[in-house]
């Protein structure tokens, strides 16, 4: 039977904060040193307390775990550590039941190895409809000159398979082949799988990887005309079968890039923005707007029903796949001078090291998270400002458990400590120790108090969301300063923000062109204190190291009558 989803609102992902997390890091039910649906169960209203108003999970398929899960073996079932399909059932019903959207991954350019549809492609003669499930060649020549993504692991795109006598593609690990999506057996398949998880009420899918999910001889492999093709097609059936869901697509790529995964709005409703991400990093450590300006002024316009997925971390390295070299050398002299902080061609660490732990500096990018045209998504830890462990190896230093309390493992289980699935981070800064949520709970100055501050102002108002952005141009660029705009369809709501951020360690002055705004007042939004009105004369601010403003521009009521004397007089006790 079919469920329906918790969204009414078609454009719900237009408004949502999303907040992305793995089951087996968060919360550990049963004392075997790995978090479950249970756990995580147990946690869900910490997560609504937060303000999140949807959950990406990261994949909790059965896998031989070689790719954090990317790997998969079974697309229609739960992984045994992390519990049943009856729990994810309870998870997502306790999720809607919260207001919380919940999105999970459908990774559909490779499986694992170990699937049992690659098991039969290597036993089954060339040109069966079992081998074409993957895309085989006698020669690894074929393809020549298609980059290598993995570069520190992987040498080509071909690996040799002894039982298949036959070379297999693909695009990331060898032990992750290539589905062959020239075959119609494997869209049904991912279909199904689809079918399988919307049916129970998912309200999302990611599409991991998706650039690279068709193949042709003297291309790049990437971005083919026939990817669209499958995309529209996986869209149509989705909205024929189901209402109000959501598909994000996962293409690292260049914005221009990007948009053609948009279609009309008839393929994905949401894509990550990646390269703006590694430019406000860029912007913070050069003191200066350009590179945000720049990337942003690149960005096409989209259709009116799609949205850009923005973040500051997430489960993967720092991506600088979409810089220059010389930016990448910069990029990786700024923020990870120890060659192990380091992996492909990216930095693996959390936000709160590559802030050096500095409390500014980490609110001042959450607050271009917020303040940025496009949906936020938060990455679990980073609230509370977790640490990372770079001596683990791959990407797992930035996949460690969530840091509940001071307790024994960080309060996320019961285990014995060897037995956890990566140990806690337990150095002098970002240990658990110090760095959790209980303490920071009880503590009212707290980057998680001020985070829930900032997650519930954003919710109030549509414009973060759904709003136009104007970047102004003032003399001094280490002020990055923009307009935020929205005017609903109807006419009867408005919204404008002026948001305005130091990127230096010093004090700032700044003139700000904000003539059309002549007769507004600006209202501070944290504290709802008025400023001085604006004039057709450069509106003058001064902002503290790493400091931001959000400042509403609310029309002048002209006809607020004045309290009187008497009124004013405050009666005797």
């Amino acid at each position: 039977m079919k469920k329906a989803c918790s969204a009414t609102d078609p454009l719900w992902y237009k408004d949502a904060i999303i907040y992305e997390l793995h089951v087996r890091a968060f919360a550990d039910s049963n004392g075997d040193g790995i978090g479950d649906f249970q756990g995580l169960i147990s946690k869900l209203d910490y997560l609504q307390d937060l303000g999140v108003t949807c959950l990406w999970l990261l994949p909790f398929f059965p896998s031989p775990l070689r790719d954090d899960g990317y790997d998969i073996s079974d697309y229609c079932a739960v992984n045994p550590s992390y519990g049943t399909i009856d729990d994810f059932k309870q998870f997502l019903d306790a999720a809607h039941q919260r207001n919380m959207q919940v999105m999970i991954e459908l990774v559909i350019n490779h499986s694992s190895d170990q699937h049992p549809w690659f098991q039969r492609a290597r036993l089954a003669p060339p040109g069966s409809p079992e081998r074409n499930m993957y895309v085989w060649s006698d020669t690894d020549k074929l393809y020549e000159g298609v980059r290598i993504i993995f570069t520190d692991t992987e040498k080509s795109n071909w690996t040799w398979d002894p039982v298949a006598n036959q070379y297999y593609w693909h695009r990331f690990f060898s032990h992750q082949p290539d589905l062959n999506f020239d075959n119609p057996a494997v869209m049904e398949e991912v279909l199904n799988a689809m079918r399988f998880w919307m049916d129970m009420g998912v309200d999302g899918l990611r599409l991991d990887a998706i650039p690279y999910l068709v193949e042709r001889d003297g291309t790049s492999c990437e971005n083919v005309p026939e990817t669209h093709v499958l995309i529209k097609h996986i869209r149509s059936v989705m909205d024929a079968e189901y209402e109000n869901r959501l598909i994000l697509a996962e293409a690292n790529m260049w914005p221009a890039d990007v948009r053609p995964y948009f279609g009309d709005g008839d393929e994905c409703q949401m894509a990550f923005h990646f390269p703006l991400m590694p430019r406000i990093y860029m912007a913070l450590r050069q003191e200066d707007r350009l590179p945000i300006t720049d990337i942003m002024a690149q960005t096409p316009d989209i259709p009116p029903t799609c949205q850009w997925g923005i973040f500051l971390r997430n489960h993967d390295e720092l991506t600088l796949e979409m810089v220059t070299d010389d930016e990448r050398d910069y990029m990786n002299l700024a923020y990870a001078a120890d060659t192990r902080m380091r992996i492909n061609v990216g930095i693996r660490r959390r936000l709160a090291p590559l802030m050096d732990n500095n409390r500014r500096r980490i609110e001042l990018l959450n607050s271009l998270l917020l303040s940025m045209p496009g949906t936020p998504i938060m990455y679990y830890g980073d609230e509370i400002g977790m640490g990372d462990n770079i001596y683990l190896g791959d990407r797992n230093g930035v996949r460690t458990p969530m840091q509940w309390n001071s307790d024994r493992n960080a309060g996320f289980s019961r285990a014995d400590p060897a037995r956890l699935y990566f140990p806690v981070v337990m150095d002098p800064t970002y240990g658990y120790q110090s760095i959790n949520v209980e303490a920071q709970q009880s503590d009212a100055s707290s980057l998680l108090q001020w985070t829930r501050n900032m997650l519930a102002l954003r919710k109030l108002f549509q414009v973060f969301g759904r709003g136009t952005l104007e970047f102004l141009a003032p003399d001094n660029r280490k002020i990055l300063a923009y307009i935020r705009d929205y005017q609903s369809e109807d006419g009867t709501h408005s919204e404008t923000v002026l948001c305005a951020a130091n990127l230096s360690r010093f004090a700032q002055p700044v003139s700000l062109d904000l003539a059309k705004f002549a007769g507004r007042q600006p209202v501070e939004m944290l504290g709802y204190v008025p400023f001085p009105a604006v004039t057709d004369q450069p509106y003058p601010l001064t902002l503290a190291p790493y400091s931001f403003l959000w400042l509403e521009l609310q029309p002048i009521v002209s006809n607020v009558v004045e309290p009187t004397e008497q009124q004013m007089e405050v009666p005797e006790p």
